[in-house]
């Protein structure tokens, strides 16, 4: 297969496990547990449980959603890159010089 034929073969398994990421769920409680986030790898929220008492402390509410999301995103961004990666390199030429991937 030539240079190109990889290439396009490459950018075709990118978009396949790109699509298959929406469907890895990634799950995030706060320290708490008063909030737990889940996310795909995609980093696209699928859904946020929050405790009855955050409803009553609004400054609570905010800094454990925000905490929460954050780090919940890091995890989906790891997850999320590691696969890309793995799957471009595999359809990558072994380039002296060019080890992007590493």
């Amino acid at each position: 297969m030539g240079m190109m034929g990889k290439l396009k073969e490459t950018q075709e398994k990118v978009a396949a496990t790109k699509k298959r990421l929406d469907t890895v769920l990634i799950s995030q409680n706060s320290n708490d547990d008063l909030v737990k986030i889940t996310l795909t790898a995609n980093r696209e929220i699928k859904s946020i449980q929050l405790a009855d008492s955050l409803l009553e402390d609004k400054e609570q509410l905010e800094d454990c959603l925000i905490l929460t999301l954050n780090k919940a995103i890091e995890k989906a961004t790891q997850v999320h890159e590691t696969e890309i990666a793995t799957v471009a390199k595999e359809g990558m030429p072994n380039i002296p010089g060019l080890d992007m991937f590493s």
